[in-house]
């Protein structure tokens, strides 16, 4: 099982670039009245069949042709559900999936969230030719990176360019940093 939040992310992330998409977007949401860590991931990808949404929580299910299990979406799975949470994936063929993974915030079985900055900057500057819209929210405090701005001001300069990945990762940790307070996820 992975140990932290952000490697999911990154684990499903990879399942939406497998699929083609030119568009995911990330959002994680506390809301500490209500005491839950809701993490949603949706793409534009290929989406699955009815019969792929059912099976992709089974670990000896994988659409992958390098290995025979897929553990990344069981373990997920798992792992919000046993903080209290709820989880819930979505996909129509052709049109793309919604993965949904609500977490109980203070729930002492939650692993942390851990390093969504760093997740998030190498998903961006890994996948240029991908476009990312990444909200990141705790109760009324949030921010937002959305990549389509982003290439629209930088006029094709490539995200894994030193500088412009350098103030990504700012940008991110900065904001972040500003959101949380005294909040530690």
């Amino acid at each position: 099982m992975m140990t932290e939040i952000s490697l999911n992310v990154l684990d499903v992330a990879q399942n939406s670039v497998r699929a083609n998409a030119s568009l995911i977007e990330i959002s994680v949401h506390a809301d500490t009245e209500k005491d839950t860590l809701t993490i949603v991931i949706a793409d534009d990808g290929c989406g699955m069949t009815e019969e792929q949404v059912k099976s992709v929580t089974d670990p000896f299910f994988t659409t992958r042709t390098t290995r025979k299990v897929g553990l990344g979406i069981p373990f997920y799975k798992f792992a919000a559900e046993s903080s209290g949470g709820s989880f819930n994936i979505k996909s129509e063929k052709g049109k793309g999936t919604v993965v949904t993974a609500v977490f109980g915030l203070t729930n002492i079985d939650r692993m942390p969230l851990g390093d969504m900055t760093s997740t998030i900057h190498m998903l961006v500057t890994l996948n240029g030719h991908i476009d990312f819209l990444y909200n990141y929210k705790v109760d009324d405090r949030e921010f937002t990176l959305d990549t389509r701005e982003f290439r629209e001001i930088l006029g094709g300069v490539p995200f894994d360019e030193p500088e412009v990945s350098n103030y990504i990762k700012e940008y991110l940790s900065e904001n972040k940093l500003e959101v949380d307070k005294n909040i530690t996820l």
